[in-house]
């Protein structure tokens, strides 16, 4: 019998939380641009009785995704995309993050979902950041959300003089990706798959870890600690999502962003003007 492929892009502990709550079973290919990071989570994985090959892959890099995507075809049909790679606001430069955390999931989502099996299903993880910018125009969304991978970075609402800081670009980056996820999943469904994202809040990970540590360290620790919820979530919280978008459970679920931030994002905007900003 031919194997199920769980493509997994991003070694860290939200992929992972949801490769194993999913990824039984199944041959996980999973791609880093870490390597040794790819290949200690196969350890741990590995260990604990699942079937992970771990490569390097870099998200900004169209070679490199359908590299992985090359391999993950020769070993199985490929029915499942958890796409949890990406850089944060504090990790790198605006070049970069627009090149992976936009570019590189608009390219994964659309290369994926060329191949995906029938009956496929996939998510990405998107950010509650992108719901705390201002809207953007009708026109701009569709650019977003329409506009060819390799034509993208070209739009002038992506241009370096109208992305303020690391922060914004996260911020167009996320967005950019829940509406790629809609798109997206009409094409999907013509091959009868689906797709969806989760933004989440502050996930305690070493990402999170390195926001924290960041210079807007006291901006996310005041967020989580003024939500309703009053603490950041786990990766384990993320993959209770993740399991219901990815199993027959959500088979009416396509092509939408499930927020899951503890109630940060409401308290932002409808908090008090402290507390929340």
């Amino acid at each position: 019998m031919e194997k199920e492929v769980m493509i997994l892009t991003g070694a860290g502990q939200i992929g992972m939380a949801i490769a194993r709550r999913m990824g039984y079973g199944k041959k996980i290919i999973l791609g880093d641009k870490k390597p040794e990071n790819a290949r200690a989570v196969a350890k741990i994985m590995n260990e604990a009785g699942f079937d992970v090959l771990p490569m390097e892959m870099d998200l900004s890099s169209k070679d490199s995704i359908l590299n992985l995507i090359a391999e993950a075809k020769k070993a199985g049909r490929i029915t499942m995309l958890v796409n949890a790679a990406g850089v944060s606001p504090s990790q790198a430069p605006i070049e970069e993050i627009l090149k992976a955390d936009l570019y590189g999931t608009a390219v994964l989502l659309e290369e994926v979902g060329k191949i995906i099996a029938p009956g496929g299903v996939g998510v990405t993880i998107s950010s509650q950041s992108g719901h705390r910018m201002e809207q953007l125009s009708p026109r701009a969304d569709e650019q977003l959300a329409c506009t060819p991978p390799e034509e993208l970075l070209s739009l002038e609402i992506l241009q370096p003089e109208n992305i303020r800081d690391t922060l914004h670009a996260y911020q167009m980056a996320k967005r950019c990706n829940e509406k790629r996820v809609m798109a997206e999943a009409v094409k999907w469904g013509k091959r009868n798959a689906r797709i969806n994202a989760i933004a989440p809040g502050i996930i305690v990970t070493p990402l999170a870890l390195d926001e924290f540590n960041g210079p807007r360290g006291d901006f996310y620790k005041n967020m989580f600690a003024n939500s309703p919820a009053g603490r950041p979530g786990t990766a384990d919280e993320v993959a209770n999502v993740a399991e219901l978008l990815l199993s027959d459970k959500g088979a009416f679920i396509t092509g939408s962003t499930f927020l899951i931030d503890g109630g940060a994002t409401s308290n932002y905007f409808y908090g008090s003007p402290l507390s929340a900003k």
